[in-house]
């Protein structure tokens, strides 16, 4: 491992302080039933992870006397690993009430889940299983309204619904519920309904998360793109950005490291192509805006991370730093790559493509065009701008202020591109920066293969369909 790799990692906490988030667990119980038809239940949660197979156990909540519908003060906090599935199993057990051990306590349910699953739908509500069936069940509760132009609507009752009795009509049978009001219903003795709710169809639509799409096989395509351009200083200059510094690495190494440690967890054969932009390159010394850091244009991919650095490092003393600041060509690039993933329509491949600039690019009317086409593919852009520079214009790219269009009024299908200033980041925690550029690429992933139809892959397929090496 280059020294240099080893400075910006470590500067980064990468390998003394991992790159982990901490999740915060509260449980609730909705709707227990007890074994002794006599008593209530005197409930606890065990929460066991799954490792090598085996199920082991991490923590359990407080027991809650006579209760069915416990809520547990007891905070379960786990590290998330964004590269690991980490399977969970909540185990439910009425505790005998002269002992707090499992040993004389009766197996009430389980719920399985993995802890992506929680994350992405921050609030996650399963029903507890046991051998039989199910233990608890959910309650919908249906709001009726009749709807006023000027926004104050009148309210007409509401309904109970379980999910099972809503599934009554997916085979185009008619489900209705009388619709109470419960202020008529005190009121008035002869009061029945405020009318009926019928559900003439139900279809069940799954919602697949990003990581269904990582277990099924999708991989996730890591391009870089370095910004070579004169405003960044001679990099045998020490207030120069490119500047090579033996034991602090310069800002555009530090982000780099912290986007690209994460990106290559999700990239099975870890290569990764490396760009560079704005530098006139050897042999002839023209103005490129797509050349190839390792300089070799018919295999531009570098091996890990650590490979992209030593290149970085590499090509500095052969490049003469110029400009103008140009990402169209950059984007076009990796477009075409992604371009061909279209075709399969599988969700096998996505492309991230990160580029690290010092200034506002000088074809922002190009670059426009050119994210509005990206949108269509199954393509991110993480923009991290690097240096003091004013990069208030830069925003408009990121589309949270409003959505981003080309210059012939075409807007963009969904929000693809995320930039961040680095110097937001820099007394920040290791994290902080990987944490910020990624945390909408997963919706990304997420809405494109939704917008397109395309499903995950089940594991199982993935696994079959995988050659096999020698």
């Amino acid at each position: 491992m280059s020294d240099i790799y080893k400075s910006a990692a470590n500067s980064l906490g990468l390998f003394n302080n991992p790159c982990l988030t901490k999740v915060e667990l509260r449980l609730t119980c909705k709707g227990i039933s007890d074994r002794d038809a006599l008593s209530k239940p005197d409930p606890c949660v065990i929460l066991k992870m799954q490792s090598h197979g085996q199920w082991m156990e991490v923590d359990r909540t407080e027991v809650i006397r006579s209760c069915v519908n416990p809520t547990y003060s007891k905070v379960f906090t786990l590290d998330f690993y964004f590269e690991e599935v980490q399977r969970l199993r909540f185990e439910l057990y009425d505790i005998n009430s002269s002992h707090n051990g499992l040993r004389e306590a009766d197996f009430l349910g389980s719920v399985e889940c993995t802890l992506g699953q929680i994350i992405s739908q921050r609030k996650l509500s399963k029903a507890l299983l046991r051998p039989g069936g199910t233990v608890g069940k959910v309650i919908i509760t249906c709001t009726v309204w009749d709807w006023d132009s000027n926004g104050k609507h009148d309210y007409i009752g509401e309904f109970e619904a379980t999910f099972k009795e809503m599934r009554g009509a997916i085979d185009g049978r008619q489900v209705q519920w009388p619709c109470i009001n419960p202020k008529y219903q005190v009121k008035k003795k002869s009061y029945k309904n405020s009318g009926i709710v019928i559900l003439n169809q139900c279809k069940i639509i799954k919602m697949h998360s990003f990581l269904d799409y990582i277990m099924g096989g999708c991989q996730i395509q890591f391009t870089v793109a370095i910004d070579f351009t004169a405003s960044n200083g001679d990099p045998r200059n020490s207030c120069s950005l490119h500047y090579i510094h033996p034991y602090q690495p310069n800002e555009y190494l530090k982000a780099l490291v912290a986007v690209g440690e994460i990106c290559q967890d999700y990239d099975s054969d870890k290569m990764f192509p490396a760009f560079g932009f704005g530098a006139q390159i050897p042999p002839d010394y023209k103005v490129s805006h797509d050349f190839a850091v390792n300089f070799n244009e018919e295999n531009p991919e570098c091996a890990g991370i650590q490979g992209v650095v030593e290149a970085y490092q590499a090509c500095l003393p052969k490049l003469q730093l110029y400009g103008p600041t140009n990402i169209a060509p950059i984007i076009q690039k990796v477009a075409n790559s992604a371009s061909q993933e279209v075709h399969t329509k599988e969700a096998m491949q996505y492309f991230i493509l990160l580029i690290l600039t010092d200034g506002v690019i000088t074809d922002m009317a190009d670059t426009r065009e050119a994210i509005v086409q990206a949108s269509h593919l199954p393509m991110s852009v993480i923009i991290v701008g690097v240096g003091s520079a004013d990069f208030s214009d830069m925003q408009m790219l990121d589309g949270d202020d409003g959505i981003l269009r080309s210059p012939k009024g075409e807007p963009v299908l969904r929000d693809i591109v995320q930039f961040v200033p680095f110097r937001n980041f820099k007394h920040a925690s290791p994290a902080a920066l990987a944490k910020s550029v990624l945390a909408e690429v997963p919706n990304q992933v997420v809405d494109y293969y939704n917008s397109k139809g395309i499903k995950p892959k089940v594991p199982s397929e993935y696994q079959s369909s995988r050659p096999f090496g020698p």
